[in-house]
């Protein structure tokens, strides 16, 4: 008989994980999500990329604003499950529900644990310029990102390395993997490793107000800006009352005073060095190439942003 999983997801990150385990020889008992969202105008009600994968392939769905309710609780208990495999949920598990599996909760997180715990890691590793982030296949206890993990996975970070990018790969890596843990865990041959506690770093939830260019910054931070928040929320600059949304730059060693155009390519001066935009969205327009940008939109050498 085949063993019983819960599933808990909500982002795009989380569907590959729930894929393979769909097509493999568990049984996914229920589907844990973040409940349907308005739109910002209030017209359309968008459902979890998890939502959607569960509805595609039938399985029952669980959306609860809350967890911590006695009858959410009653129904989680009812359904016995062997293992609970957590994939960036969103809501913190209440303790209580820690002991209804039989082989507890299993975590896939996107950091190389003990960094960046909680719920941005990918953007924060990105921002901070860090050289390598990975996944953690970590127990859940109570605390956030507190538990031990029995498996990580690393990944190299570069220039061009940004949070879409980053997300598909570290996506693909879990899925991967998912199956071979489940199996040590069966096995009991999974060890679990504890977390060095005081190397713990905390990745709080990224803000709009952050994604606003200053041009009084390193380039290299700047750069590290524009990978973090692409595709959301967009780093930015404002130039003639409109908003442009950088998607893809690189660093250059020309300088200058911060803010102003260098040349006829879109190359702007930071407090070292200088950006170079490759891809660009004015605000309502297409995201295009610079140079498709600059035959509909003139911004001239010498030009000062603020």
């Amino acid at each position: 008989m085949s063993k019983k999983i819960i599933f808990m997801g909500t982002p795009t990150f989380s569907v590959k994980v729930l894929e393979t385990l769909v097509n493999s020889k568990y049984n996914i008992q229920c589907v844990y999500t973040q409940p349907p969202k308005k739109s910002l105008r209030g017209q359309k009600i968008n459902t979890s990329a998890v939502q959607k994968t569960a509805e595609k392939f039938n399985l029952e769905i669980r959306a609860p604003k809350i967890l911590n309710n006695k009858d959410e609780y009653e129904y989680f208990k009812s359904l016995k499950p062997y293992l609970v495999v957590v994939v960036a949920y969103g809501k913190i598990i209440p303790k209580h529900y820690l002991n209804l599996a039989e082989k507890g909760f299993l975590n896939i997180h996107a950091s190389l644990l003990p960094k960046w715990r909680g719920a941005a890691p990918i953007q924060r590793s990105i921002m901070n310029n860090d050289k390598e982030t990975g996944v953690s296949f970590m127990k859940i206890e109570e605390g956030l990102d507190t538990g031990p993990y029995m498996k990580q996975l690393k990944l190299i970070i570069d220039s061009q390395s940004s949070t879409k990018k980053i997300t598909e790969e570290l996506s693909e890596l879990g899925a991967k993997n998912i199956l071979e843990c489940i199996k040590m865990i069966e096995n009991d041959r999974a060890q679990f490793i504890e977390q060095d506690h005081g190397k713990a770093t905390y990745a709080k939830k990224v803000k709009k107000t952050e994604s606003k260019i200053s041009w009084s910054e390193k380039a290299e931070k700047i750069l590290s800006k524009i990978n973090s928040f692409n595709p959301t929320p967009g780093a930015w600059f404002e130039y003639n009352g409109s908003r442009y949304k950088i998607w893809k730059a690189e660093v250059m060693e020309l300088n200058g005073i911060p803010g102003t155009i260098l040349d006829e390519k879109l190359i702007i001066a930071c407090k070292e060095n200088s950006i170079k935009i490759l891809e660009i969205q004015k605000e309502g327009k297409n995201r295009l190439k610079t140079k498709d940008f600059l035959i509909g939109t003139k911004i001239l050498k010498g030009t000062k942003l603020t």
